[in-house]
């Protein structure tokens, strides 16, 4: 059963972080943000003037005090011990605010906005170094590539997943999710198949740098490798029934984690996957949904055992927790040196669920 954290908020939890000693920090609706301590404690909370949807927060990996958060088109710099007032704030975008990345050598970080930009911002001379349009409708999510700080990944509601390089002003690569799905369509399609665009959401690069995730409006999620400077999609499954909200690798793996508009929250192995799909001589296909309630019940209740079937070399989940609401923000973090799985929702509460180290 998952442990809520209550009293932060009162309004829907929009993004969650954690900080490497422990503490945490979410945005909700109405520019409420509240930092946490690891027993779910509220340690502080301010809301910022005009009221604007805090839509994500970002801690700082050397100075773990202190938190990036995005409200309204404004980046904040704030330190999570003393949430009065912001230690700096930049309005360096046009439009909302949907994302925020901070690349591994903390010098830059990126926004990405309702108007389809992302703002590249040199956190040292305080100025926007790059400003990357190539997105045509909201550019959803934005993430630096680990170990390689010039690198950069995004996506959006106009289907498509762009590869940056910060020495160019344009993309490296460009797919548009639609098209390749409509290409790689082989024999009778079930009803309703098309009907969901795939208006793309959510990105997370895994620790590698070289694997990136991104969970879509037609409820699939795509496991894409980078190969210098352009990328293929090794993998591409469907295990929610509705839009994925939300995809997340845990930190050092190739454990992916997903939350989607149908109240669901999976856990998928990708190394597995994306190795036996290299081995393998044929081309293959996943296009079965995952059985259903693999270890859980109705409500969320679940130990976060794992389980490991497989059948006909259709991928399905390691964990599948019915949540029950539709997921905001999905965050994998150790809290008191034991992996847990956060979560936001349509709720003022953040859901900790258990993950039994495996």
């Amino acid at each position: 059963m998952a442990v809520k954290w209550t009293g932060g908020h009162s309004s829907p939890v929009l993004c969650l972080n954690a900080s490497k000693e422990g503490l945490l920090a979410s945005g909700a609706e109405g520019g409420d943000l509240t930092a946490w301590g690891e027993d779910g404690t509220p340690l502080g909370h301010m809301r910022f003037q005009g009221a604007d949807d805090v839509t994500s927060v970002l801690f700082s990996p050397s100075c773990p005090a202190q938190l990036y958060a995005s409200h309204g088109e404004t980046i904040s710099v704030l330190d999570v011990r003393s949430l009065k007032d912001s230690l700096d704030h930049f309005h360096v975008n046009e439009e909302e605010i949907n994302c925020l990345s901070l690349n591994q050598t903390e010098n830059l970080l990126a926004s990405a906005d309702d108007s389809g930009a992302i703002k590249i911002l040199d956190l040292e001379n305080k100025k926007v170094i790059r400003s990357l349009k190539r997105h045509s409708n909201i550019c959803s999510s934005v993430a630096f590539r680990p170990q390689r700080p010039q690198s950069l990944v995004s996506c959006g509601l106009d289907m498509q997943v762009m590869l940056w390089s910060l020495q160019k002003a344009r993309p490296l690569w460009i797919t548009n999710l639609q098209e390749d799905e409509t290409e790689e369509m082989e024999g009778p399609q079930s009803p309703g198949q098309l009907l969901n665009p795939a208006l793309a959401h959510s990105i997370s690069v895994a620790s590698c740098g070289n694997i990136f995730s991104c969970g879509a409006e037609d409820g699939k999620v795509r496991i894409f490798r980078v190969m210098g400077v352009k990328c293929e999609q090794e993998l591409g499954f469907k295990g929610h029934t509705l839009g994925v909200s939300q995809v997340c690798f845990l930190p050092e793996s190739y454990l992916l984690l997903t939350g989607g508009n149908d109240g669901k929250i999976m856990l998928w192995d990708a190394n597995s996957e994306v190795e036996k799909k290299q081995k393998s001589p044929t081309k293959r296909t996943h296009r079965k949904k995952p059985k259903r309630g693999t270890c859980t019940k109705q409500g969320g209740n679940t130990d976060a055992s794992v389980t490991d079937e497989e059948e006909h070399g259709n991928i399905l989940p390691k964990l599948n927790i019915e949540h029950g609401e539709k997921v905001n923000w999905l965050l994998g973090t150790k809290i008191k040196g034991h992996q847990n799985i956060l979560v936001a929702d349509q709720t003022s509460c953040i859901s900790v669920y258990p993950l039994n180290e495996f």
